[in-house]
């Protein structure tokens, strides 16, 4: 025994566990998880009329005497299982607010709705993708900046191409302008859609006031890292009624009316940070790259289809800051840590900025220093306005009824369930990890097995 790996013994140790089958079982029901959390307790359930007890489970029957739950983490990088969980749940969220279902009422697909990007304002000029054979940055007569660096760039540059979204020189570049508009990109958005109302009422010849009592904006949106390591939001925007999914908006709120407003509500976006002796008084803003397109339920037409942009938000929200290169999914401790990263000279810049900056008092409220890892941003991935569709703690409680349908008592109104859980742990031995991990496998590969099937007899029943 002592010449085998850690891996090794540690396989032995848990397939000689009489309670092994029970152990997978519990690992099966986490779809795989690789990183469980591990509970300790028990739960009664009592019938309040007759005291009976009708249901009670104990964990000092289970391996270990605990019981593993999923971690729920939405990257991928760190537990794939559970992120594919959250990338359906993002799916059925953002879906369900397009074309209707899980509480929403179908009718909001008719509704005017458009998918719009809002970008960061530049920080200084960087290297880009081109196409066609296109140059980078021509520049007829060259020069150099005043750091002796060239103002162009005459290469051919590919997506992969390293130089993609680095800056031209580093020392022209405004690291502290992009570290603050980070750190305030959540007041961004705000402030946009609060001009929102303002442009829309004004285009209509309303007041602000009079427009809320027949309109409201609801909304889903999910930030993303360019190649420049800059956020920007990509929002999936609709127009309801003032009661919310359930009242249909003015006849006036169509798309082209709302397209308009994006707009001018975006570019009129102004935010000052406040004046700091080392740091001066910086005007935040958008940038002027904007996209916003109509969304359409069916197929036709040049609109946006609705199930491919839930699909594309439900990808990306299960990407960390290491999927992108700009960041990391963990918090930095100390300044020693940034040189050590694997990221691009770039990235790694903007974290010594956020550490730097993080040191001012002024600009202690921002935090910078805990949230160096993200470059200052310190948003959610994906949010929404209350009225927009169903939640993701409403999607866990319906799944979970499902799985123990026909195990809960018929009248809820007449039990009183008591429960004692302690948190005990988490994660997995060497082995019991690769034993997760061949789980997780074969539960994706046979969801894509009846997925194939779905799809092969679909097609049957519609020749």
């Amino acid at each position: 025994m002592r010449q085998l790996s850690e891996v090794d013994q540690d396989l032995i140790r848990l397939v000689q566990d009489p309670r092994f089958s029970r152990w997978v079982e519990q690992i099966t029901a986490t779809g795989g998880c690789a990183h469980p959390i591990h509970l300790t307790g028990s739960t009664t359930t009592r019938d309040t009329v007759t005291g009976d007890v009708l249901h009670h489970y104990d964990t000092r029957n289970e391996p270990g005497e605990r019981l593993l739950i999923r971690c729920r983490n939405r990257r991928q990088t760190v537990c794939a299982p559970c992120s594919r969980l959250h990338a359906g749940d993002t799916f059925h969220l953002v879906r369900a607010g397009l074309l209707g279902g899980k509480t929403v009422p179908p009718a909001v697909q008719e509704r005017p709705r458009l998918f719009l990007t809002l970008t960061a304002p530049s920080f200084g000029p960087v290297h880009h993708v081109t196409t066609d054979g296109q140059r980078c940055r021509p520049r007829r007569n060259g020069g150099e900046c005043e750091h002796g660096r060239p103002l162009g760039c005459p290469a051919v540059h590919e997506a992969d191409d390293p130089l993609t979204g680095q800056p031209l020189c580093p020392d022209c570049y405004d690291y502290p302008a992009h570290v603050l508009w980070h750190a305030h990109a959540g007041r961004l958005w705000k402030a946009f859609t609060d001009n929102l109302y303002n442009h829309l009422a004004a285009r209509v010849g309303r007041t602000r006031t009079g427009l809320r009592r027949s309109l409201r904006i609801s909304y889903a949106k999910v930030a993303e890292y360019q190649k420049r390591a800059a956020v920007h939001v990509h929002a999936v925007v609709r127009l309801d009624g003032a009661r919310g999914p359930d009242d249909p908006p003015p006849a006036w709120a169509t798309a082209d009316v709302l397209t308009a407003a994006v707009r001018t509500a975006a570019a009129a976006v102004r935010l000052r940070t406040p004046f700091s002796a080392a740091l001066g008084e910086h005007e935040l803003r958008w940038g002027t790259e904007l996209d916003a397109r109509p969304l359409r339920a069916f197929s036709g037409g040049e609109s946006l289809a609705d199930d491919a942009v839930a699909a594309y938000v439900a990808k990306y929200v299960t990407k960390g800051a290491t999927d992108t290169g700009a960041g990391l999914d963990h918090q930095i401790t100390t300044p020693d840590e940034i040189p050590t990263v694997s990221v691009s000279a770039h990235v790694r810049a903007l974290m010594h900025a956020c550490w730097r900056l993080g040191g001012l008092p002024e600009l202690e409220p921002l935090r910078l220093r805990a949230w160096a890892h993200t470059l200052g941003y310190r948003g959610h991935i994906l949010t929404k306005s209350h009225a927009y569709s169903t939640t993701y703690t409403a999607l866990r409680a319906e799944r979970a009824d499902h799985q123990s349908r026909g195990t809960q008592p018929a009248d809820e109104a007449d039990v009183l369930t008591d429960a004692h859980w302690r948190y005990v742990g988490s994660g997995h031995t060497p082995a019991a990890a690769l034993l997760a991990a061949g789980i997780a496998e074969d539960l994706a590969r046979n969801r894509e097995i009846a997925q194939e099937e779905i799809a092969y007899n679909g097609a049957i029943s519609g020749d």
